[in-house]
């Protein structure tokens, strides 16, 4: 039955007002999400730590080096100057040779700059090192593309290079470390890859418990479906998927892939929110949405048992894995168990309750269709599974293995629970290249990410 024109302006004129009312409760007086938050408090980093817990050349960091940008290079051109008075380049050269750097870098550079300033009123950051052109760095170096600076502050206090280090995390630095006493090691990824762009999603070989006992893979997964979840008083339910913030059959994306002592294990993007805790206890409230990239050895999440019951279970490994396809379901009650493992459907924002309610108006207009039309039929449903798996087979294809086929899965694991551990190394083997597909991010997603720009704090985002 189609929709009268009625029930259509209803509709929109319901999405406008919530919207709306978003924007106006964060501009308003009160404890409103327009309000910064209060700064958290950082935690210095040690020395010869780095952040996150992979080797620079890792995907998951800062990636591969790309080749040595020289002056007359054609890639010179990619380089931009950094003319920040804010900034102290220490420029032994008498080139301008550190003033140079990828855009991505510049940008990070200037938000740090800030930073400091705020942490350090009438300290500056200074840069020692950014472009080389003099060959001083090992070969390799990302120093060479302009992805890389040295830093410290212009006071020279080493005291503050812990702090310092933590700064350039939260200021979106791909790789930090702190690699001397004498200043801190930063690089970024190059400003065309992929990786860049941010979002949160699983594989679509992942698979989600369906209604009626049987799994289903994300790929062939279907608004309608109603998949297994956590309700928010704690209870396992059977959400109805409303839609998905982010499905791409065909593109190449880096995951972390978590696995347990149980056995379970979760490939899941750096920047989607897990549920997570330092000890394992079998309340669900202990365990807070946070971003994959905090999961290290040793912190718990929680897993589907049986007889609809939920347990907590170790992480033992923390891994970087290849795979294609992204896929981001959006259910009713906010979470889903995909693998077995309890994550949330939402990414990019630290605030799992923010996420949730701002996407109260799809679920209103959710229910609001099933008020007028009813739900929509099973018959209905699977009529329109096989037509899309007509149009696009890749995508409906419930085989794991076939998908599986095409991850390239490191060894490296991560230990100890200081973050101070061996780097990761993964290999990438070359993939046949192919036109990059659009990537399909809901339109109500994308909105969302335009306020949460604006009204909210910087640091409320993945780095």
């Amino acid at each position: 039955m189609k929709q009268s024109w009625w029930a259509r302006l209803a509709q929109l004129g319901l999405l406008v007002a919530w919207t709306c009312a978003w924007s106006a409760q964060g501009c308003g007086p009160g404890p409103g999400y327009g309000i910064r938050p209060r700064p958290r408090k950082l935690t210095a980093m040690h020395y010869k730590q780095f952040f996150p817990n992979f080797s620079e050349n890792n995907l998951g960091a800062s990636g591969r080096a790309e080749g040595k940008i020289t002056r007359n290079s054609e890639r010179f051109n990619e380089l931009v100057c950094n003319y920040n008075p804010d900034i102290v380049f220490k420029d032994e050269e008498n080139t301008n040779a550190d003033r140079f750097m990828s855009k991505r870098c510049k940008d990070c550079l200037n938000r740090l700059a800030i930073a400091v300033m705020n942490q350090w009123p009438g300290v500056h950051l200074r840069v020692t090192e950014a472009w080389d052109e003099d060959g001083h760095h090992p070969p390799g170096s990302l120093h060479y593309e302009g992805r890389a600076v040295d830093i410290t502050t212009d006071d020279r206090k080493t005291e503050k290079y812990g702090l310092l280090a933590q700064l350039a995390v939260e200021a979106g630095f791909d790789w930090v470390h702190y690699e001397s006493k004498y200043h801190i090691h930063c690089s970024v990824k190059a400003d065309h890859s992929v990786a860049v762009e941010k979002g949160g999603c699983f594989p679509g070989w992942a698979r989600v418990a369906v209604a009626g006992g049987q799994q289903k893979s994300l790929s062939s997964l279907v608004p309608g479906d109603r998949v297994m979840a956590l309700s928010g008083t704690g209870q396992v339910v059977f959400s109805p998927v409303l839609l998905f913030l982010h499905r791409d059959q065909d593109s190449w994306s880096t995951f972390l892939s978590l696995e347990m002592e149980d056995g379970h294990k979760l490939s899941v993007t750096p920047h989607h929110l897990v549920f997570l805790a330092p000890h394992c206890r079998l309340n669900s409230s202990d365990y807070q949405a946070q971003f994959a990239s905090r999961a290290i050895t040793g912190d718990c999440v929680l897993v589907h048992a049986a007889e609809g019951q939920v347990r907590p279970s170790r992480i033992i490994s923390v891994s970087v894995e290849e795979s294609v396809g992204l896929y981001a379901p959006l259910t009713e009650a906010g979470t889903v168990f995909v693998d077995g493992v309890l994550a949330s459907s939402y990414a990019l924002v630290e605030d799992h309750s923010l996420a949730h309610w701002a996407f109260g108006p799809v679920r209103l207009l959710s229910t609001f269709n099933q008020l007028l039309w009813g739900e929509t039929t099973k018959e209905e449903q699977t009529t329109g599974s096989e037509t899309a798996c007509t149009e696009a087979p890749l995508h409906c294809s419930t085989l794991a293995a076939e998908d599986k086929a095409g991850v390239y899965v490191n060894n490296g694991i991560l230990n100890g629970r200081d973050n101070v551990r061996e780097p990761l190394k993964m290999e990438v083997k070359e993939k046949h290249s192919s036109p990059r597909p659009t990537s399909h991010v809901h339109w109500y997603a994308r909105l969302l990410y335009g306020f949460g720009c604006v009204f909210l704090d910087s640091n409320s985002f993945h780095p």
